[in-house]
């Protein structure tokens, strides 16, 4: 992209400000929750290998950088030129083996030495920098390779599956001491205990994927949308039947899912 496409882009975009009534009238924390939509858009994108959508979507995230820049600059915070200045300063300062004098022999030691300086940049932790707003799954995966950066891991991926069994045990263990409880007694803490459990389950599994080299989130996301092909299916074939999907029961479902299963285009 040339200087002069760019800086058109962002005079549009400052001529939306003044001239749209919409665009005036959005702060940063109005489009927000839009800039995370369209950043999950670019990743549907991606998992489609849809480029041509890829494109459209990359053009709505980079509306949202200029766009946020520009409310920023209205009030005096920061220009476009801080926002380049600051991830052109960040890429060289973290990446001494590119633009210093510092020697790295794989990808391994470039994210310890990464991990090293932002240390030095003035983070108390190297948990820092993973945002509480992440999705809960994709948040422990980084948590998780954030703390192995530094050594902070399991040795054996067979320990890692231990540790899965382990903890579906005492989610079992606490869902059985539920159970047998008396039921006029308060099961609060049961419920907390139990969802702690859960937790920990999840955690563990997340782990275990991270050994494989799966990665959680695209794994679940992948996942989620089979099961609505698969049901979608179900719906469809239940229709045919001339029924609605209330008036179906469980073994014809299953009957109709166990069919999606072995068509290709619902794997």
């Amino acid at each position: 992209m040339t200087d002069s496409k760019f800086t058109d882009f962002i005079g549009i975009v400052k001529r939306l400000r003044k001239e749209c009534p919409w665009d005036r009238e959005q702060t940063n924390d109005s489009i927000k929750s839009n800039t995370i939509e369209e950043a999950y858009e670019v990743v549907e994108a991606i998992d489609n290998k849809n480029y041509d959508e890829l494109k459209k979507e990359l053009g709505d995230l980079l509306l949202h950088v200029v766009f946020h820049t520009q409310i920023a600059e209205e009030q005096n915070y920061f220009k476009i030129d801080d926002v380049i200045d600051s991830i052109q300063s960040k890429l060289i300062r973290r990446h001494p083996h590119v633009f210093g004098e510092t020697k790295v022999s794989d990808s391994n030691e470039v994210k310890k030495n990464w991990e090293e300086i932002k240390l030095s940049e003035g983070r108390e932790s190297v948990l820092d920098g993973v945002p509480h707003n992440l999705p809960a799954l994709q948040r422990a995966n980084r948590l998780q390779e954030k703390a192995a950066k530094v050594g902070f891991d399991w040795e054996k991926k067979e320990d890692v599956w231990k540790k899965v069994i382990e903890e579906i045990q005492e989610m079992h263990e606490i869902e059985r001491i539920k159970s047998q409880s008396d039921k006029n007694a308060n099961t609060n803490d049961l419920n907390n205990k139990l969802e702690k459990e859960v937790g920990d389950v999840f955690f563990a599994m997340v782990n275990y994927a991270r050994f494989l080299g799966i990665n959680p989130e695209d794994a679940l996301r992948k996942t989620n949308d089979k099961f609505i092909k698969r049901f979608n299916y179900v719906q469809k074939k239940v229709k045919e039947s001339g029924k609605t999907i209330n008036e179906s029961n469980l073994e014809e479902m299953d009957k109709y899912w166990n069919e999606s299963k072995k068509l290709s285009e619902f794997n």
